[in-house]
């Protein structure tokens, strides 16, 4: 049995680093749910905080349009300091 989960129990490994690329704009979870509205993703200040406590999954397109909004690269959102981030699910 598999679970897509990291070894913390996270469903992204990218929720802290929107945390961190938003709060360097200055800019509140409601204000970034409107930014992602108008590259034409559908995420409401709910799905925001959700997904920056890890516990929402991320979906790739998503990732694309948070890399455009911070103008960061898809690699810098997924950067993780931690080198064991899955776990077996075994």
């Amino acid at each position: 049995m598999f679970i897509n989960k990291t070894s913390d129990g996270l469903n992204n490994v990218c929720g802290k680093n929107i945390a961190s690329f938003r709060t360097e704009l200055k800019i509140s979870q409601r204000e970034l749910a409107d930014r992602m509205q108008l590259v034409g993703i559908d995420l409401d200040k709910n799905a925001i905080q959700r997904i920056e406590c890890g516990k929402r999954f991320v979906t790739d397109i998503e990732i694309i349009a948070f890399a455009k909004i911070f103008d960061v690269t898809f690699e810098e959102l997924l950067k993780t300091e931690n080198k064991n981030v899955f776990t077996s699910g075994r």
